[in-house]
């Protein structure tokens, strides 16, 4: 088995599949692309994964793109430990936080969409005043969905896919200036960075590491 990951340090998305290679206990070649500088718009990648997007994981030569997608593949190939709950209407919340997150947060304040907003004249406080208030409604909606539950993570004792997709978010939203002090996603953040596999994926510690 050869897993090889198309990744940048600070992509939440990536970031998201590292953590849950992590938690499998998975071995994974990286590829790094810069995309600061267009390194996912190579002709090469772009055979690769035609959105020129990261990540993109190779698997023993087939290529699956989009990071819930991903995950959800190494979860049902690999199954333990899980990263969804047994219980059908359970595992529909984890994947509903999960979504709100990586369909309706994050979407808006990719670095590509950026640009966009940039070229048609928006100059860059505007620009990261636009994603700030996008991250900060998205956050307090989330924090909403989990008020009532309790335990170390989104959805109890037992990580899952909501943390997986929360933790590079609330790192995004500082990025941004935008509020983060909900204080059950950031008892659940603490919990999260404490374990192994989340430590593991922490940008700074990957090998393509540029924070200049």
């Amino acid at each position: 088995m050869t897993l090889r990951l198309h990744t940048y340090w600070r992509s939440s998305a990536a970031w998201r599949v590292r953590i849950a290679l992590a938690f499998k206990g998975l071995d994974w070649d990286a590829a790094a692309h810069d995309l600061r500088t267009g390194g996912q718009s190579t002709p090469d990648y772009l055979a690769l994964n035609p959105q020129a997007l990261v990540p993109a994981l190779e698997v023993d030569g087939d290529v699956l793109t989009q990071s819930l997608a991903i995950c959800e593949y190494l979860d049902e190939r690999w199954p333990q430990p899980p990263l969804l709950p047994a219980d059908l209407l359970e595992r529909a919340r984890v994947r509903a936080f999960a979504m709100a997150v990586a369909c309706d947060i994050h979407p808006v304040q990719n670095l590509r969409v950026l640009r966009m907003l940039r070229a048609r004249g928006l100059d860059q406080a505007a620009v990261n005043g636009w994603a700030c208030e996008v991250v900060e409604t998205g956050l307090a909606a989330c924090a909403r969905l989990i008020e009532d539950r309790t335990g170390p993570y989104c959805f109890g004792e037992a990580v899952t896919l909501a943390d997986i997709v929360l933790i590079p978010q609330m790192a995004n939203a500082r990025r941004f200036g935008a509020r983060v002090d909900y204080p059950r996603l950031e008892a659940i953040e603490a919990a999260a960075l404490a374990h192994p596999a989340f430590a593991a994926a922490r940008p700074e510690l990957q090998a393509d590491a540029d924070p200049s």
